[in-house]
């Protein structure tokens, strides 16, 4: 009577009309744990990396870069010079 491409191709119809009031939240919810997968495979590869290879100094042309704190008191004023 029906063959198994004609059954597969029914039972996909009658999921998509039962489902098709939870369907956008279900693929809200496979987008949210795509992000979250990434960013943790992101994360696991940034610890394997040494931290002396990580990132490189960002140097800014025309600035210099004393040994001090940035964040004490006065320490901007004295770099502006």
């Amino acid at each position: 009577m029906f063959g198994m491409s004609e059954l597969a191709i029914i039972l996909i119809v009658v999921i998509a009309v039962l489902a098709a009031k939870k369907l956008p939240e279900l693929t809200r919810s496979a987008g949210k744990s795509a992000r979250i997968l990434k960013a943790e495979a992101r994360a696991m590869k940034d610890e394997r990396t040494p931290a002396d290879q990580q990132r490189a100094p960002r140097v800014i042309q025309g600035e210099t870069v004393r040994g001090e704190d940035p964040a004490a008191p006065g320490a901007q004023d004295t770099a502006r010079g």
